[in-house]
Formats: C-alpha cells, structure tokens, sequence
C-alpha cells in the first residue's frame, strides 16, 4: 500500500486530484479499501456553493460518503472482520460519551466526525479509517455496489422504521420521488405498507415510483394566478383526496406522511393530508424557514417529527432488507463512472442527467 489517490474539493466548481497519506488505524479500527461510492445531494451542494448551512468548506476537502469497499487491515482488537471482507461503512464516527450517544441516539452527537462534512475528509479515495462497529460484514449475495447504497437506505429507514414505526397494514404518502423518497417507499413496502402514495411534480418521477414500490402516484396541479402557497396546498391535497379517495379517518386514512422533498407547499399538503392523530415526517431538506399550517396540529393531534441521519440498528436492517429480497436497489443505479472520471460523475449528477439524455 503506496498510494491514497483521492478527490479533493478545493472551492467552489474546483475539484482535483491528489495523493494523500495512507491512514494510520486505532486498535479498533479498520482501513478500508473503498471500491464503491455514490455521489450525494450533498456532494454536489458542496461542490457548487461551497457550503450548506453553517457548515463550510473553508480547506481542501476529500469528497463522499455513500461507500463500501474492501477490508485492507484491521486494528489488533477488532475480532468480526479481517482482511478481504466486504463492508458498507456508516460514515459518521461519534463521540460515544455525551447525552445523545449513551441514550441510543448518535446521530445527535454533537461531536460527529461524518465523511465529507467540512472540516472532514470524505471516502472518495483509495483507501478510508473507520471505527470497527461502523464497518458492516455484507453477505455472499450482496454486492459492494448494494453495499454503497445502505448510506441511503440506512436514512429511508430510520425514518419509516425508527423514527415512524410503520406497521404492517397502514397506508403512507411520500413528497419527492429522488433516491430517498423512492427508498422510504421500498422500505414502506418492505413492512407490509397497504397504500404507498407517491408524490411528484415530475410526471415520469411518479411512474418511476408506482413502477419501483409505490402503490399510486399523484402529480399535484399548477399553481392559479394570486395563489398563495397555503391556498394551493390546501386545494392541491383536496384534489389528491378525492381522486386517491383518502380520508382524514378510518380505513381510507394516511397514517403517516413522510416528506422527503424539502418544497414548502409539500410540507403544507402533507400535513393537511396526515390522518387525525396520524404522523407526519420531515427528511427532506430545504428551506430553512416555511410556513406551516399550524392549527392542524392542534385540532388533528398530529404527530410531527424529524429525521436525522441513521442511528443505531438501522444499517443492519437495511443491510437485512436487501439480503433477503424484500428492497431491490438495483433499479435505482442509473449511471456507472470510474474513480478517474469523478469530474464527470459529479457534472451528471449536477444536471440530473447524462449528456445521451439518460436521467440520473
């Protein structure tokens, strides 16, 4: 091991090439030999604005966080893995002593070093350290491109499974038909979900969806003149509860609205669409600030609550999930690049499809 080639993002639109050390493993660690990496939204918002919230990138940064790869050493106390097996990585290293780490919720520490979060190299080189327990074991039929794609997976159910606790037999509707709202359906119907709505402004989104895991898809209307957007949410999810035949009770009802689009009229809709005592979930991420209709949770006692990252169990069952043939991630790998060709993996990715007019 003589080399760690890894992309380096610089500035904004300036990304390069660079050899970087090998790192040097604890104990309990293990170094990794990355082999697959999907390209996040996050990604490429660092790539093109050079932040995200109050995170900035303000030194050069290896970029990624979606990864399996190859066990190349592990440290004198790790006893699960050797050398030569197959791990997804959970790219987020904690504390393991404050509040949030010892209740069971580690994706609040606040001292996180996650993968490609400034000031924190990314897994997009040959080689990557991570603490043993965050290296999971893939089984014989799974491949290391399933492998990369448990970081999303792992989101979709934290926040189906973990945070919501869907059950077998309810029904849901999802905002945004991308990679994670088209994975919190698999997982919705992986649980034994009876309606899975989809929901997308895009009409070949929507039929991406129905085709992968949702049950139904909807295309909200266009905006009228003078209309403002609560006034639009409120009348574009009357029109999806009368043409889906939804109700804000019984059998017909939505016991969970999950919106993974981060758009304000769809956070609105939702929660106008949310059963009586039913959930609503946040994982989409957009504007900082929206405007809510807030009177809806009082008088329907909604159950409103975000979605954060992975925590503990959750890249095990996805893991889980996709051994057993329940989720099939292969349809939504849409695009395939060498590690030598990162510049225009992250160009497609940017412009949501490929030069040949493929969407990503």
């Amino acid at each position: 091991m003589s080399e760690n080639k890894s992309f380096i993002l610089r500035g904004i639109n300036d990304v390069i090439y660079e050899e970087r050390p090998i790192p040097e493993i604890d104990d309990d660690e293990v170094l990794v030999e990355v082999k697959k990496t999907g390209i996040c939204g996050s990604d490429v918002h660092y790539l093109v604005a050079g932040r995200i919230g109050d995170f900035i990138v303000e030194k050069p940064m290896v970029l990624g966080h979606e990864s399996s790869g190859i066990v190349a050493k592990v440290g004198p106390k790790v006893k699960h893995l050797k050398p030569g097996d197959k791990v997804a990585m959970e790219p987020g290293a904690t504390c393991r002593t404050c509040e949030a780490c010892k209740s069971g919720k580690y994706n609040l520490c606040p001292d996180v070093i996650f993968a490609a979060t400034p000031p924190y190299d990314g897994t997009l080189g040959k080689y990557y350290k991570i603490p043993s327990d965050l290296a999971y074991k893939l089984p014989d039929n799974l491949t290391l491109e399933d492998g990369a794609m448990m970081e999303p997976l792992s989101v979709a159910v934290h926040s189906v499974s973990t945070l919501a606790k869907l059950r077998a037999n309810q029904n849901v509707a999802i905002f945004g038909c991308g990679p994670v709202g088209l994975l919190c359906m698999a997982v919705a119907k992986a649980l034994g979900a009876s309606r899975i709505i989809a929901v997308d402004i895009v009409p070949s989104r929507v039929e991406f969806a129905v085709k992968y895991a949702a049950t139904e898809g909807f295309v909200p209307p266009p905006f009228e003149q003078g209309e403002t957007k609560m006034v639009y949410s409120r009348r574009a999810a009357g029109l999806l509860k009368e043409k889906l035949g939804v109700e804000e009770r019984g059998p017909k009802s939505l016991d969970l609205v999950i919106d993974a689009s981060g758009a304000e009229v769809c956070i609105q809709m939702g929660l106008y669409l949310a059963k009586v005592g039913g959930t609503f979930l946040q994982v989409g991420m957009g504007s900082a600030d929206v405007q809510i209709p807030i009177a809806l949770l009082l008088v329907k006692e909604l159950n409103m609550l975000g979605s954060f990252r992975y925590g503990p169990g959750d890249y095990q069952l996805s893991i889980a999930l996709v051994s057993s043939g329940k989720i099939d991630l292969k349809p939504l790998v849409t695009h395939r690049y060498d590690f030598d060709h990162a510049v225009e993996a992250f160009e497609t990715t940017k412009l949501g499809k490929s030069p040949n007019g493929k969407p990503v």
